[in-house]
């Protein structure tokens, strides 16, 4: 079944998570017209080359054209050729960014079709679930609904209050108009005591409607103290935790909204306030509570919109490289960078041009090559948020690492970047990231990593390391395979190590005993071997992966010979090797293992056809290919035939010819594969 046909089967829960990931950088509806064709090609390679993706560009282009002359539905055809436009806009010049979106797209898709076939949650998704519970997101509805409301009751009220005040005004200019004679008769007493009284009225308003004013202002205040800005910093930590592969990240839309209202109830509030600084020009008297007590309350106002305006502005895009759009916050000199800023007030009155500026820390010797100012603009989208992103910074070279903060016009600022020289330090770069947001959210420097205390627990660092799975190859790590890898990094078997503390130089800096690496490094590379060799048969669990040796042996000592696993290298880095039952003369069952396939090996051959076409040697005997189940019993070509590949050649009047993997077994000795041959 098709990946997005099983999109299109989950829950509805499911599928919100899924409509987050298109807008008008993919839009749906080339995704549902064109699903096929585009999930056969191979974009995560396209992504890192750019005539890869200039060619996939002008396919995708020339199967909407082919989709627009077939589409008999005139709205349809409208929309796709509209599509069709935009995208060649946005991405002619720029096809490794197209690239990189699509990529992470169905790498997102696949990642929410894993978490719905396995609801398991680690302790840091969780405790991001916890902090957007729907409870919370009601009550935050509804206090601001409340708060709106009130605020426009006040509306009415002043205009009441001017109403009272013209009446007033009239009648006191009628007794000023009146002659000197005629100010001393007793009707004359009654139109000034009946004025007293208007104006003793007029004074008990203005005070009420001061009142009402202070205590929505109050509630303004609690409500931005108490939850507008915990919400926010909420939503910044399940941003830091996206960033490392946790759960899709969503809400930043339901916050603008939050923020919106708010805003408007504020410059409401402000008008309101203007229009009581126009009534005391005509009428105003001593003890006068407008004139004692209005200066406050918009000095109150000024400074609760500054602060909403101020904490609204957002990076809704962590910065991140199109050649690596799985491990944000890792700039590379020389290389282009993405990021996004995005203001969450939405309204007329803030609608004016905002420059935005990007900068580093002002201690950091960085210098940023291109055009650094942009003007923010509303996107063209449902929520019409006012955004701007910068695609294509680049920064100068350096000869060291460092944890930087890029910063944004009105203090807004990305997490702590790792700025690298060179690719080798890739592996230590985004080991550094993902330490450093898994623990904590405060913008500390680099040497937080190195004076963690306490360190984290290996239930919060086997959640990471199963996310950075999840996001690379679509699918996360099982509990069994998550306890291997404990036992590894920790040293010892146990029944769980999930509240085991692991030091940062255990998991990063020190090597593996008896390895000449660490397990991070180690752990890696697997990542990378999956991602360009394995990821269909990794997909598809056909791979065991993370298998001790004791583990291995239990589960192949009692199957029939020919039952085999596939498991990653213990000594290699990027190797994944197979063992396999054999029967001895003496009908004893032993276990054999190959020598580890590298990403070399790989390269030259697909893994699927070296499980096809295996043989061994051995002495007086027919090569045969010893593989026959893939355990637990599954007939090998069951398993692998959708990945087998013909590699047959198509040039006439040649044969077509096979490499196959061979190796000469020596009994009681090691079995390792000669060299592969063509026959």
């Amino acid at each position: 079944m098709s990946q997005w046909k099983q999109i299109q089967q989950l829950e509805f829960k499911y599928l919100e998570q899924v409509d987050y990931l298109y807008d008008d950088n993919f839009p749906m509806g080339i995704r549902q017209v064109l699903s096929d064709w585009i999930e056969s090609q191979d974009w995560d390679m396209a992504a890192h080359h750019e005539s890869m993706a200039t060619v996939l560009l002008s396919n995708l282009l020339s199967q909407l054209d082919r989709q627009c002359s077939q589409e008999q539905n005139f709205l349809q055809r409208h929309n796709l050729k509209n599509i069709n436009k935009q995208l060649q806009i946005k991405y002619k010049a720029y096809p490794l960014l197209m690239a990189g979106v699509i990529s992470t797209s169905l790498r997102e898709e696949r990642r929410i079709i894993a978490s719905a076939n396995i609801p398991e949650q680690g302790p840091l998704e969780k405790s991001v679930q916890n902090s957007v519970a729907f409870e919370r997101q009601k009550n935050m509805d509804n206090r601001v609904v409340v708060i709106r409301s009130s605020v426009q009751m006040l509306d009415p009220a002043v205009k009441c209050l001017e109403d009272m005040q013209d009446d007033f005004d009239l009648r006191f200019k009628t007794i000023q108009s009146r002659d000197q004679a005629d100010r001393n008769t007793e009707r004359m007493e009654q139109e000034v005591a009946r004025l007293q009284e208007i104006l003793n009225n007029l004074d008990f308003r203005r005070k009420e409607i001061l009142s009402k004013m202070s205590d929505v202002m109050k509630e303004i205040d609690a409500l931005i103290a108490s939850q507008l800005n915990p919400e926010l910093m909420e939503w910044k930590r399940r941003q830091q935790i996206n960033c490392i592969g946790g759960p899709l990240l969503t809400g930043l839309d339901q916050l603008q909204n939050w923020f919106t209202l708010t805003a408007q109830s504020l410059f409401q509030m402000k008008r309101q306030l203007d229009k009581l600084g126009e009534l005391i020009l005509k009428v105003t008297y001593a003890s006068d509570p407008i004139s004692l007590q209005r200066p406050q309350l918009e000095e109150q106002v000024k400074y609760l919109i500054d602060h909403l305006i101020k904490s609204s502005f957002v990076v809704e895009k962590q910065p991140w490289m199109p050649t690596h759009p799985q491990k944000p916050l890792i700039i590379k000199t020389g290389v282009q960078f993405t990021t996004k800023v995005r203001l969450l007030v939405k309204l007329p009155e803030v609608d004016y041009q905002l420059k935005v500026k990007t900068i580093f820390d002002k201690h950091r010797q960085f210098f940023i090559l291109t055009s650094t100012t942009k003007v923010m603009d509303v996107e063209e989208s449902s929520n019409g948020c006012l955004s701007v992103e910068f695609r294509h910074l680049v920064i100068s070279h350096l000869h060291w690492i460092v944890c930087v903060c890029v910063s944004l016009s009105l203090q807004t600022c990305s997490f702590p970047l790792v700025v690298i020289s060179n690719v080798s330090q890739l592996t230590g770069g985004w080991a550094s990231i993902m330490w450093y947001n898994m623990l904590t959210d405060e913008p500390r420097v680099l040497s937080f990593i190195i004076l963690s205390n306490p360190p984290p627990l290996w239930g919060q660092l086997s959640e990471v390391l199963s996310w950075q799975f999840s996001t690379f190859t679509g699918r996360g790590l099982n509990r069994e395979q998550l306890c291997m890898l404990g036992e590894k990094l920790m040293g010892t078997a146990q029944a769980s190590h999930n509240e085991c503390q692991v030091s940062w130089s255990k998991f990063c800096k020190e090597n593996i005993p008896g390895k000449p690496f660490s397990f991070w490094m180690w752990l890696d590379f697997i990542l990378e071997l999956i991602k360009k060799h394995l990821l269909p048969i990794w997909n598809d669990n056909c791979i065991m992966g993370f298998v001790s040796k004791e583990t291995e042996r239990a589960c192949l000592k009692d199957k029939e010979p020919g039952t085999f696993l596939l498991r990653f290298s213990e000594s290699h880095l990027g190797g994944i090797t197979f063992t396999w039952v054999k029967q001895s003369d003496s009908g004893e069952a032993k276990l054999i293992s190959v020598e580890p396939y590298t990403k070399s090996r790989l390269s030259a051959l697909p893994f699927a056809n070296i499980i096809r076409d295996y043989k061994v040697i051995a002495d007086g005997e027919v090569p045969e290919n010893p593989l026959k189940f893939l355990y637990p019993g599954i007939p090998k070509d069951e398993s692998f035939r959708r990945h087998y590949n013909s590699q047959q050649s198509k040039v006439f009047p040649y044969i077509s010819s096979t490499w196959i993997p061979i190796s000469t077994f020596r009994p009681d000795n090691a079995c390792r594969p000669a060299p592969k041959m063509c026959i």
